[in-house]
């Protein structure tokens, strides 16, 4: 090969990676335009189509809250069924400690992906006392748990918005009970 040719091919994939580049930023950017509109409370007890709420959206409490170590405290905000057979759990994580402090590596679970994948909330579990059974956060293909993961350190009196994903209790059971290490256990229901 000729150092022309090879200089000709280096600026042609040169090109090209910049076209998609662009290409991709471009499609990220696009969209409604309301980005930076924030959602509103609204003060009204029936939704835009005139349904009444669900319970967890007629308050602004949380379902449960769980205290943690170092001040740690975790707000369940909804706990939804999904038709795609798993449950969300989400809320906020919030330090209502004097200092800034992170998660605990034990709320990862007994597992080597902490290594590869950082603190995360992937040691949560979802007990049915009913069938006995529990439910452990979901994992994907390469065995990063379907949770927050990067946790990053939290300043006192600071909040960090968290989810985690588990496979569905039977469409019976309505009432699980959450347990993540470090944290107190609570009772919770399951909305859809």
């Amino acid at each position: 090969m000729s150092i022309r040719f090879t200089a000709k091919a280096r600026r042609g994939m040169v090109t090209l990676t910049v076209a998609a580049g662009l290409a991709v930023g471009m499609a990220g950017c696009g969209g409604g335009g309301d980005d930076d509109k924030k959602p509103q409370a609204s003060a009204s007890t029936t939704k835009d189509d005139g349904s009444a709420p669900s319970a967890q959206e007629g308050t602004d409490e949380p379902l449960a809250e769980l205290k943690g170590e170092d001040g740690l405290l975790l707000e369940i905000a909804s706990v939804q069924r999904d038709s795609g057979g798993f449950v969300t759990v989400s809320g906020e994580l919030r330090n209502d400690g004097d200092k800034a402090t992170r998660l605990s590596v034990r709320t990862a679970g007994d597992e080597t992906e902490i290594i590869r994948h950082g603190s995360s909330l992937g040691g949560a579990t979802l007990v049915d006392s009913g069938t006995k059974k529990r439910y452990y956060v979901l994992r994907d293909t390469e065995g990063r748990p379907l949770t927050t993961t990067g946790v990053p350190r939290i300043d006192s009196g600071a909040s960090v918005p968290v989810f985690m994903q588990f496979p569905a209790p039977p469409t019976s059971t309505t009432e699980v009970t959450f347990q993540l290490p470090t944290f107190a256990a609570a009772t919770i229901k399951i909305s859809g």
